[in-house]
């Protein structure tokens, strides 16, 4: 029987998550038989957001946090504000956060949180008492132990730091360690912010070098500037190679000797997108899917390649630095095409698994250095993505039905020792 409340399509963010859990069966063996456990959500929490504007205006959003799965551990998974999010999207980003925690093997279950809002029309003090609001609302499911929230699409230290705070307040105890992606004076860790961009560096790093491909001079594509995109594109570009293009919500950008990114992405932090940008050429937003390249990285929003895009890329490979931006149509087609695709399940994974060493900081009140984090972030990635690359091998898989069998494999054993209670 499928969910009652959400009605997903092939396209849609749950849909294209069901399909990868239905390919990943066949690997699951005796497990298959708690494989509908992957294709429910724990628990759904919908809850309105009411808050009173600057002009003395009561103004509501739909707020949501979803927690797919509590199995391995508390729940772990971002916050974004953004206009169109919906339970549905909210559901398979959470899912995908399952998936990704045990991909590297970390002691969370999955769990997502949203807002229906643009953030760019609140003030700063709106922003505020929106954050905290939800907070509130939420903070029957959310803890240290229980659920961890950490920023994502258009959230940020400063947000965290309210919700640590509104969360506080409600328990009547500092608790640092109830979000993640904090700032650093209120007990956030080194390296958290580059964390996801430094994880798809890395797993791209060990398959060019598996594919035999030289980033030294490798022209590289991102769409998506933000935390991840930019991250990502400094630390590519400190290994020699070029980004030729770069594309977010304001437009597209494009220089074939490769995009000055000292100048790019101070120009990015302070008019709020790459429009604009006197180094590189404007180009047709749709035309970025043809722009010639080795490694191409979408690090945005999902649902952005689907099959007819994935016929044009014509990138080697494909790092996924954002959640669920492959459709599965646009998947087959990338891999009918020879063309490597590193999945946001592993590719991106950086970000939560510094926000786990964020946590364990927390606890402790022992905080590392950021060369000590680097050090441990990169051992981690490697081996994940070695494990996963010796499955896919053997089974003769695509990288991300390796992902998923790993990852699903560690979810259903643990959902299995466990047992059902009562």
């Amino acid at each position: 029987m499928s969910l009652s409340y959400v009605q997903p399509s092939p396209e849609s963010p749950w849909g294209t998550y069901l399909m990868q859990v239905d390919r990943v069966i066949p690997y699951l063996g005796s497990l298959s038989r708690w494989a509908d456990t992957l294709k429910r959500p724990k628990r759904a929490l919908i809850v309105d957001v009411p808050i009173e504007l600057d002009n003395g205006t009561i103004a509501h959003h739909e707020g949501y946090r979803v927690q797919h799965s509590l199995t391995r551990g508390p729940g772990k998974g971002g916050v974004r504000y953004h206009p169109d999010v919906t339970l549905e999207e909210v559901m398979a980003l959470a899912a995908w956060m399952t998936v990704k925690n045990a991909a590297v093997n970390l002691p969370y279950g999955g769990a997502k949180g949203g807002i229906r809002v643009d953030p760019k029309k609140l003030s700063l003090k709106e922003l505020e008492k929106l954050t905290r609001r939800y907070t509130s609302e939420i903070g029957i499911i959310i803890g240290p132990n229980q659920d961890i929230p950490a920023p994502d699409v258009n959230t940020n230290g400063q947000i965290m730091a309210w919700m640590m705070d509104t969360y506080s307040m409600n328990v009547g105890a500092t608790a640092t360690g109830v979000v993640t992606g904090k700032p650093i004076h209120l007990g956030g860790s080194l390296g958290r912010v580059k964390a996801t961009g430094r994880g798809v560096f890395v797993t791209g790093r060990e398959a060019a070098r598996r594919i035999g491909l030289n980033l030294d001079g490798a022209r590289i594509a991102v769409q998506g500037f933000g935390n991840v995109g930019a991250s990502a594109a400094e630390l590519f570009a400190q290994a020699g190679g070029k980004v030729v293009a770069a594309q977010d919500h304001t437009g597209t950008i494009v220089n074939g000797n490769g995009l000055e990114l000292a100048d790019l992405v101070p120009h990015v932090k302070t008019t709020g997108g790459v429009a604009g940008f006197k180094g590189g050429e404007v180009m047709g937003d749709e035309e970025f899917w043809d722009v010639p390249c080795e490694i191409l990285i979408p690090a945005a929003l999902e649902g952005q390649i689907g099959s007819e895009r994935a016929r044009r890329i014509q990138a080697k490979l494909v790092l996924e630095g954002a959640n669920g931006p492959t459709t599965q149509a646009g998947d087959d087609t990338l891999s009918d095409r020879g063309i490597l695709v590193v999945p946001d399940v592993i590719c991106n994974a950086g970000g939560v698994t510094v926000s786990y060493f964020e946590w364990v900081q927390d606890f402790s009140s022992f905080f590392w250095t950021e060369d000590e984090i680097n050090l441990r972030l990169d051992k981690i990635m490697v081996g994940a993505l070695k494990h996963i690359w010796d499955t896919a091998d053997h089974h003769k898989i695509t990288l991300r039905t390796a992902t998923f069998a790993v990852a699903c494999e560690r979810i259903l054993m643990a959902r299995q020792e466990r047992g059902l209670y009562p």
